[in-house]
């Protein structure tokens, strides 16, 4: 018998690509892929230079693990890499961004098929 969460888990991911996502580019150095997100945000807690703690918030990428092709071989994301995402003219560059204690990426899903990439925005290309 199938896994009825494995099941709803793959449903839910195949309609997230279709109704709420939208084209970004994953780069790494030269190598860069084509891939279809989902914008999402982590609030996050970080201590500035003088010890007081600051709120921040990151923005997430969720992305299908399985469009995270450079170079031929299927990855996992860096800290460094970088997403471009396209609007109306303009190119918003992001950052994978290593979150205090918290990693850089972390699975959305119990399967890890989808990717929750935590970013930062580092450019704004017009």
């Amino acid at each position: 018998m199938a896994d009825l969460l494995q099941t709803a888990c793959d449903w839910l991911g195949g309609m997230r690509l279709k109704h709420a996502s939208q084209s970004v580019t994953y780069c790494r150095g030269e190598s860069s892929v084509e891939a279809q997100a989902t914008l999402g945000r982590t609030d996050y807690e970080v201590a500035d230079e003088s010890g007081l703690t600051v709120q921040a918030v990151a923005t997430d990428f969720l992305i299908s693990a399985e469009q995270i092709v450079l170079d031929g071989v299927q990855t996992l994301p860096r800290p460094g890499d970088r997403i471009r995402l396209g609007d109306d003219g303009q190119v918003t560059v992001y950052e994978v961004l290593d979150l205090a204690g918290g990693g850089h990426y972390r699975p959305s899903d119990p399967y890890g098929r989808t990717l929750r990439i935590h970013t930062k925005q580092v450019d704004v290309e017009i």
